[in-house]
């Protein structure tokens, strides 16, 4: 199976990140990890891009606060999918990283989750691993139908609850 490199521009965004992590290895994904930044070790995070698809990986996952030109970077040296997470700062609350993830020229893709969407930066690596392996798409379809049973139940919960 493809490994998912997990790449944050600072390990204060280890917090954010360790939800990725987490939602990989329950899913049996390999993944491993590192602090590239895309302005103070710029030839780092474009050397694990360039060299990305050879080392295996399938997907990259890029997560940075404030300017958060990682996922750019990163994707500016590879063509594997690219999934940035704008991580939440203290100025403004992440929409600066939001919109410095999600803007990117025609041409170099980032796929961008929600403001400090480190589980669905997981999953979403997961389905376009699924693409070409049956037994991921298997994971995750079983997922889906325990997460759509764990809302029922809660549901079901409630309803004792409130409607007596």
């Amino acid at each position: 199976m493809k490994k998912v490199g997990i790449i944050m521009g600072s390990d204060s965004d280890l917090p954010i990140v360790q939800k990725a992590i987490d939602t990989l290895n329950a899913l049996d994904i390999p993944s491993e990890t590192h602090v590239y930044s895309a302005h103070r070790t710029p030839e780092q995070a474009r050397d694990f891009a360039m060299n990305a698809r050879k080392n295996g990986f399938g997907a990259i996952i890029a997560a940075a606060g404030m300017a958060a030109h990682l996922a750019g970077a990163i994707a500016a040296n590879t063509t594997l999918p690219v999934i940035g997470i704008p991580c939440k700062s203290t100025t403004l609350d992440g929409i600066d990283a939001l919109l410095s993830t999600v803007q990117m020229p025609s041409g170099i893709p980032v796929a961008t989750v929600a403001i400090n969407g480190g589980v669905n930066a997981a999953l979403l690596c997961a389905q376009i691993l699924a693409v070409s392996d049956e037994a991921l798409a298997k994971k995750l379809d079983d997922k889906r139908e325990n997460d759509r049973k764990a809302v029922l139940e809660k549901d079901a919960a409630l309803q004792a609850k409130l409607n007596q």
